[in-house]
């Protein structure tokens, strides 16, 4: 039983730290809307691809399950947001 508590907390630590990453990633884009020449050089430009590289899968995933919806002339991504809210459930249905 002991183990199991173990591997539970291990992976809880794991998927929290993910979830900020994905933060990471919303601020990065929200950097890249706001500046559209925003070209990362050197260490950040690493950090960045290691954000994209960790978050990229399960966002497309995602993305092909429910594809961004139209509003008008903006689109609405629920990648990020049901990736979020699968972490948050994985985290609750941990013991």
């Amino acid at each position: 039983m002991e183990a199991l508590l173990i591997i539970s907390f291990f992976l809880k630590l794991v998927i929290r730290v993910y979830t900020f990453v994905l933060w990471a990633r919303f601020v990065i884009d929200w950097v890249q809307v706001l500046n559209p020449r925003f070209r990362p050089r050197g260490i950040a430009a690493v950090a960045i691809e290691l954000v994209y590289s960790l978050t990229d899968p399960p966002i497309k995933m995602f993305r092909r399950i429910l594809p961004p919806i139209r509003l008008g002339q903006v689109s609405l991504d629920l990648g990020w947001m049901l990736t979020m809210l699968a972490c948050w459930i994985l985290i609750a249905i941990l013991p």
